[in-house]
């Protein structure tokens, strides 16, 4: 039986810490039903400044997403006594063999105490650009909801707790067990955040790269190349790239192909007109292109998202 320990961090998601300790007593329920032994013993530790707890080989400790209104919030909370004793216990954690897995903004309590350092790791997609310049020695691959670099596993925004806690069930229990757990609790298989992003706000984080995004909407019927978005933002074109992956994660063409589906998506909702005229509308000849776009970037594919609307 494995021990996990949930902990109760102050102003964690509501959200977050509620799917993990459901997702842990569901697991336990169904296999209490089919007659086996329970898989996991949850532990909830509240987490104070002086909070100490006791970790071994073979724990899974969680931690889950903390609520913050933008980066500097969250970074100022990383400097409270309370998450500054969470970093300490990680670390104990960590060297006494236990397996840590975390979500949205606790990742960065993870990196804090380097335990990410030279490790593949994804966050909450919002704030990717402050946990690239605060942990430069993590990689860190956004557009995925989670990566698993056991013992370490973390996971994307808020809802990605769901995702994690069902990886989490795959390694300690097993693959058939994780698949029961999704369908009892009716949760759907996602492998990428690249479909929640919202590319607005990420460019809006840098002013260059913003009037970058502005010029390509108001030319979005048009051919544009790397170079004119470039010169759009005033940087060079290879230093237009470098800072677009920094901010957003995407390169040049990764960039304009997000914006043009996000505005085909919009026209699909919104209007009658033909996926034709739509495709001429966001600067592609064939409509072919844009359908395996939207399949790419969106869901639900192309096919539905008239009727869904």
């Amino acid at each position: 039986m494995t021990r996990a320990v949930v902990l109760d961090l102050p102003n964690r998601m509501e959200s977050s810490l509620a799917i993990a300790v459901d997702v842990l007593r569901s697991a336990n329920a169904i296999q209490r039903r089919a007659g086996r032994a329970e898989p996991f013993v949850v532990h909830r530790l509240k987490i104070t400044r002086a909070t100490s707890f006791r970790f071994r080989a073979g724990d899974v400790v969680i931690v889950p997403g903390i609520y913050a209104e933008d980066a500097a919030d969250l970074l100022g909370r990383l400097r409270s006594p309370p998450l500054r004793r969470v970093v300490q216990l990680l670390t104990n954690a960590n060297a006494a063999g236990a397996t840590i897995a975390a979500s949205c903004g606790g990742t960065f309590v993870v990196a804090e105490a380097g335990l990410l350092a030279g490790r593949r790791a994804t966050t909450t997609w919002w704030l990717a650009a402050d946990f690239r310049k605060r942990y430069p020695d993590v990689e860190l691959v956004s557009e995925q909801i989670v990566v698993a670099d056991w013992p370490l596993a973390t996971a994307g925004a808020a809802m990605a707790q769901m995702d994690l806690m069902l990886a989490v069930v795959a390694r300690f229990a097993s693959a058939k067990l994780s698949e029961i757990c999704a369908q009892y609790l009716l949760l759907d298989r996602r492998k990428s955040q690249a479909p929640y992003m919202a590319i607005t706000f990420l460019a809006g984080q840098d002013q260059q790269i913003a009037r970058a995004e502005s010029f390509l909407r108001k030319n979005i019927a048009r051919k544009i190349t790397i170079e004119q978005l470039a010169q759009a933002a005033g940087l060079t074109p290879r230093t237009f790239a470098r800072r677009l992956k920094t901010i957003c994660d995407l390169s040049p063409v990764r960039f304009a192909q997000r914006i043009r589906s996000e505005i085909a998506r919009s026209l699909f909702e919104t209007t009658t007109l033909s996926v034709d005229e739509i495709s001429r509308r966001v600067g592609y000849a064939e409509p072919s292109t844009l359908r395996r776009l939207l399949r790419r970037d969106f869901r639900p594919p192309p096919s539905q998202l008239r009727r869904s609307a």
